[in-house]
């Protein structure tokens, strides 16, 4: 019984960003119906995979779901749909407004059809301006957000994407906390809204809240930027035998560091490293100092001397050595689970816990249309017209996907 327990959701996202949203909200409790089109969610082809349409990235994005894939460009599906839509609460897309509309599933539609309805769309721009109908894609959101420009300053005069989807992860966050403002709001007046999260927008905010700075003002005071962020000596330190992840930060941090390491006299000797002004105006300098130190050492020895010194360090993981990580073995982080079609599995569990209303993950990623017919049924369909539907082709289910592959054949 998860704090989100109750409340139903139509979920028509695909690839990541709404999908990520989707699977933390059914993590939460909510009951989501993931509605896929007849070729399914483009990230079921994405490899490595055991199973063709069943690929990592899908598994990572879509559990907590149940599957049915319907074809809205027939009649029969559009009204099924509608009928799903009847006793939810939230509807989520992904797909440019201007697709919804086509599709007869424009928000004065949907809200004709359930008043309470929260229509949430996550998708690239705000509709006011005059991006409002051009694609959206992580690489293009995190160049256009200024993310790559910030690389190319710090990291030697060539712009970067980060190597994560990480426009699609934050905007999806953001989308999972105005979904959850929306019921709130809807718990208090009694009805639904329509709810706009744009990529490009929340980004601009996530990385100008950093780096904004003297921009900030008018005349602006500088040309943007967090200096200590975007120096270049920014980066985990080599040691003699690795690297460790270290942030000797305030004062405190300082003394305890300059002492562990026998240079307590530093600051009085050099006015660069004296107090927090001073190092943050001298940044570069001072961090590459510490690199040159850090190589005196092992990584064991370093993370053994910042531990008693009371200064923050992190070993420096990989993906493998993550998952044998003391402190996320302890708290249970990484689950094992055996999928009916993929066999065992690792599955992350939702970070964050409830005293009162844990949650508990029950549903495993679904095969494509997997539970269409039961979704129908529940929905109050009779049998008679859902096997309308399997035999108008709106509705598909996995072994009518595997009938039609084998007729292509």
């Amino acid at each position: 019984m998860g704090p989100l327990d109750s409340i139903r959701i139509v979920d028509m996202t695909s690839v990541l960003m709404g999908p990520s949203a989707t699977q933390m909200l059914g993590d939460m409790g909510a009951e989501v119906i993931k509605v896929e089109a007849p070729d399914g969610d483009l990230m079921r082809q994405v490899v490595p995979y055991r199973t063709e349409g069943m690929g990592a990235l899908f598994m990572n994005a879509n559990r907590s779901k149940r599957s049915i894939c319907l074809d809205l460009k027939k009649a029969s599906g559009k009204a099924a749909l509608f009928e799903l839509i009847k006793d939810a609460d939230i509807l989520v897309y992904n797909v440019r407004p201007q697709a919804m509309e086509r599709l007869g599933l424009g928000y004065e539609a949907v809200a004709a059809c359930n008043p309470r309805l929260i229509y949430a769309g996550v998708y690239g721009f705000g509709q006011s301006g005059p991006y409002a109908a051009k694609p959206a894609y992580d690489d293009l959101i995190q160049g256009a957000s200024g993310m790559s420009a910030l690389i190319q300053r710090s990291g030697g005069g060539i712009p970067r994407y980060v190597p994560t989807a990480i426009a699609d992860r934050v905007v999806g966050l953001a989308a999972v906390g105005a979904i959850c403002a929306s019921i709130v709001a809807r718990d208090r007046t009694g009805l639904g809204q329509r709810v706009d999260v744009p990529m490009f927008e929340t980004m601009v905010q996530f990385v100008l809240a950093d780096h904004l700075a003297g921009l900030s003002y008018d005349p602006p005071l500088d040309r943007g930027g967090y200096p200590r962020q975007l120096s270049p000596e920014r980066r985990p330190y080599q040691t003699s035998d690795g690297y460790v992840c270290a942030l000797v930060y305030n004062d405190k941090h300082w003394k305890n560091f300059l002492s562990a390491i026998g240079m307590v006299d530093l600051p009085d000797r050099d006015p660069r490293f004296a107090t927090f002004a001073a190092r943050t105006a001298n940044i570069d300098y001072v961090y590459g100092e510490l690199a040159r130190w850090f190589l005196s050492r092992t990584t064991a020895e370093w993370l053994d001397l910042l531990e008693r010194a009371d200064v923050p360090a992190m070993p420096m993981h990989d993906l493998e050595s993550l998952l044998v990580d003391p402190h996320l073995e302890q708290v249970g982080f990484f689950q094992p689970v055996d999928h009916p079609t993929e066999g065992r599995m690792r599955s992350m569990r939702l970070p964050m816990t409830w005293s009162g209303t844990p949650t508990r993950i029950d549903r495993l990623p679904p095969v494509k249309g997997e539970h269409g017919r039961e979704v129908l049924l529940e929905a109050g369909l009779s049998k008679d017209a859902v096997e309308s539907m399997l035999a108008d082709g709106s509705l598909i289910l996995p072994e009518t996907s595997a009938a039609s592959a084998d007729r292509r054949n």
